[in-house]
């Protein structure tokens, strides 16, 4: 996943408001504004297909963003792989995201996720990650996975998230510690890709960092659409992508 570089717990408002009802995050006070770290994952029907309404777990799905990071071009594929792999007793989906500056390979990341239905919250499992220097491997920072190191599951993209909801994505002490804050869901976006209006804006940090701060904005039916200076240029089924 492309990255800042999750304990703390509870949210300011119920973190989940899935269609099943049936996910809430552990011991959740609506008066504070803390951070939801711990789900209750107990009546979740897993599955490695998915079509959370801001985040597309189909594989052959692909989107690309392009955009300027300070000197750098870079380009920014997310595939998500016709490929599995079990963490924590859940088969899980792989995405991959491959990173590109200037023409020259940065990183590849093999990102996993499940679907928890019936209500389609999306959970992130972990990572697998490769940054390039000249072409080579140089180093596999922010990897993790559930169930390794104290490692657990984080909530990725809730089914409907809420207004002010704030959760981790990566619970994995010392390594990987992703938090976001849903800070609006009526953004409009205009991309090479098109316009998109009423979508999901989050604001991602991470204790790790305490001063990195980063958003990323997902539309409906589409998801990423905007990350940082990264705008949405492609999507759409590998051989068929749009526009």
């Amino acid at each position: 996943m492309k990255k800042l570089g999750v304990v703390l717990m509870l949210a300011a408002v119920p973190i989940l408001s899935s269609s099943s009802g049936k996910l809430a995050a552990a011991g959740a006070n609506k008066e504070s504004k803390q951070w939801t770290e711990r789900f209750d994952t107990s009546a979740c029907r897993w599955s490695s297909t998915g079509r959370n309404d801001f985040f597309i777990l189909e594989p052959g799905y692909r989107q690309v963003l392009d955009g300027r990071e300070g000197k750098d071009r870079t380009h920014l594929e997310i595939t998500v792989l016709n490929e599995t792999k079990t963490l924590g007793g859940v088969e899980t989906r792989v995405v991959e995201e491959r990173e590109s500056k200037n023409g020259q390979l940065a990183e590849i990341s093999r990102n996993f996720y499940a679907d928890c239905g019936p209500g389609n919250d999306v959970f992130y499992f972990g990572e697998e990650t490769d940054t390039y220097e000249s072409g080579k491997v140089s180093g596999h920072e922010g990897a993790w996975a559930a169930g390794k190191g104290g490692a657990k599951a984080g909530l990725f993209m809730p089914a409907r998230p809420l207004l002010g909801a704030r959760f981790y994505q990566e619970v994995a002490p010392g390594a990987a510690m992703d938090r976001v804050e849903v800070v609006s869901d009526s953004e409009s976006v205009k991309t090479p890709a098109g316009s998109f209006q009423d979508c999901v804006k989050i604001e991602e940090t991470t204790p790790l960092e305490p001063h990195a701060k980063e958003y990323k904005i997902f539309a409906r039916g589409i998801g990423t659409v905007q990350d940082e200076d990264l705008l949405l240029t492609k999507y759409g089924t590998v051989g068929a992508q749009k526009p």
